[in-house]
């Protein structure tokens, strides 16, 4: 395991054997740690609840307690089940956090402003373009190949490779279909299998460089801290949700493999709903 995980096992579990110490009235022997009851290993969870410790972290403390007894079980022949019993706390995911429309918009037209060369900024121009007009990860959007393209600037379905090799289509917007076609007219490669979007030096662009421009970017047009390349894509969702669109729509044209994951959406847009109830109701 990588150092940092093998550090932060190794000290849940000193603070769950300090734990049991104080718990128990004396170190823990390996006696006691068979005659455990799950009454206990909540306790435990509850004093680290108690602590301010966030369920992500005590998620985190339910594993390595897990790993530990397993290993008691096979190196020392301590069998206890208790642990097994245990249900990790539920993490709350953050809600996504979306730029407003006008923000998005914004971007997506003046992002390429901060380059001389026109060739670059027709590039930056079409990259952020296509990320809130068709809601791709940054990942996708560089992995793309001329080949992937659709006809332009007419438009059509884009083909994306998401998670786990999974593809999907996504439907080019016109607009998004001609900033593609502005930045392919200046590409200096014509081989279908070249990069969409290259760096200054001819390779595939790295993600990085589109997470700087995007940084410069929101510096200078006061975006707030949020304002990055993934936001783009909340955008995307957040946007068409608010639109009226579908949430099993929107959970393809984002390639969750789980509606789960796009629900989050629904959450940011009652918190709007909310802000505006909030701001117009005389008793709010």
């Amino acid at each position: 395991m990588a150092a940092l995980t093998v550090e932060a096992y190794g000290a849940d579990l000193a603070g769950f054997l300090g734990f049991l110490s104080r718990h128990l009235g004396a170190e823990a022997t390996l006696a006691d740690c068979a005659g455990l009851r799950p009454a206990d290993l909540r306790a435990y969870l509850a004093a680290e609840a108690g602590r301010g410790i966030g369920a992500a972290s005590r998620a985190r403390r339910v594993s390595a307690l897990k790993s530990f007894f397993t290993f008691l079980r096979r190196r020392h022949g301590v069998d206890n089940a208790a642990p097994r019993t245990l249900a990790a706390p539920r993490r709350k995911s953050p809600a996504p956090r979306a730029l407003a429309p006008e923000q998005a918009l914004d971007v997506a037209r003046e992002a390429g402003s901060l380059e001389d060369k026109p060739a670059l900024a027709a590039r930056d121009v079409a990259l952020f373009t296509l990320l809130y007009g068709c809601g791709l990860r940054i990942a996708e959007a560089l992995a793309l190949n001329l080949r992937d393209l659709p006809p332009l600037p007419q438009g059509g379905a884009l083909r994306v490779l998401g998670k786990g090799a999974k593809e999907r289509m996504v439907p080019v917007l016109p607009a998004v279909a001609a900033a593609l076609a502005a930045w392919v007219a200046l590409h200096p490669a014509r081989d279908p299998a070249a990069p969409v979007f290259l760096g200054a030096r001819g390779k595939r662009l790295d993600a990085a460089v589109a997470q700087k421009v995007m940084r410069d970017y929101r510096r200078l047009a006061g975006l707030p801290e949020h304002a990055t390349p993934h936001a783009l894509r909340h955008s995307f969702a957040t946007h068409l949700l608010a639109g009226g669109g579908d949430l099993r729509a929107i959970q393809e044209l984002l390639g969750h493999a789980s509606l789960s994951t796009t629900q989050r959406y629904t959450a940011v847009e009652t918190e709007a709903l909310m802000a505006v109830w909030r701001r117009a109701h005389p008793r709010a």
